[in-house]
């Protein structure tokens, strides 16, 4: 999938208070609760009807390893959703969120000073609002570089510009090359 949204999600994941189902019949009921029909699991995840059934009943405990990669994705998916929506208004509205990450930034700025863009290992306390925005805009489906910018948005004002006290004539944050993305709420 994407790097940021993968990262966003894992990051929300951290939240949950009990571990999601771990055994192949375990996620597979789990499933056929939440979507309220073998029929509903089988097309989501591809597989006959009576197979998912089989799973249920214990019959069949160990999937191919595409079916339990998908099995364990779509299980997480809908794992806890209100603890899941909990820690995502709590990082928007007060707490904000932790970007660790390792990747070639550089920014523009006036001719005279050094732009160049460097590898750095960055570990950056956003505030809320890009939290949030970060949130909304991975809701309404926005891509990688539409994260990434937001992401790099956020550097610029904390990291770069320290809020406002320095380098005010900064006019972009390139953010690129990115080796490591991890983010904490």
């Amino acid at each position: 999938m994407s790097l940021f949204g993968d990262g966003l999600e894992a990051a929300v994941q951290k939240a949950f208070t009990r571990p999601a189902p771990k055994s192949a019949p375990a996620q597979m009921r789990y499933l056929v609760k939440q979507l309220k029909s073998t029929k509903a699991v089988a097309q989501m995840l591809r597989i006959s009807q009576r197979t998912v059934e089989r799973y249920v009943k214990d019959q069949i405990k160990r999937p191919r390893p595409e079916l339990a990669a998908r099995l364990e994705r779509e299980v997480k998916k809908r794992w806890q959703p209100q603890i899941r929506a909990r820690a995502r208004e709590r990082a928007a509205t007060t707490d904000g969120i932790v970007i660790d990450t390792q990747a070639r930034i550089g920014y523009t700025a006036p001719v005279g000073t050094t732009d160049d863009a460097r590898v750095r290992h960055l570990t950056v306390a956003l505030p809320p609002q890009y939290a949030a925005r970060l949130f909304d805009a991975q809701q309404a489906g926005a891509t990688d570089r539409q994260l990434q910018q937001i992401a790099a948005e956020g550097l610029k004002e904390v990291y770069f510009q320290d809020g406002g006290r320095r380098a005010g004539s900064l006019e972009e944050v390139r953010f690129t090359d990115i080796e490591h993305l991890e983010f904490e709420l």
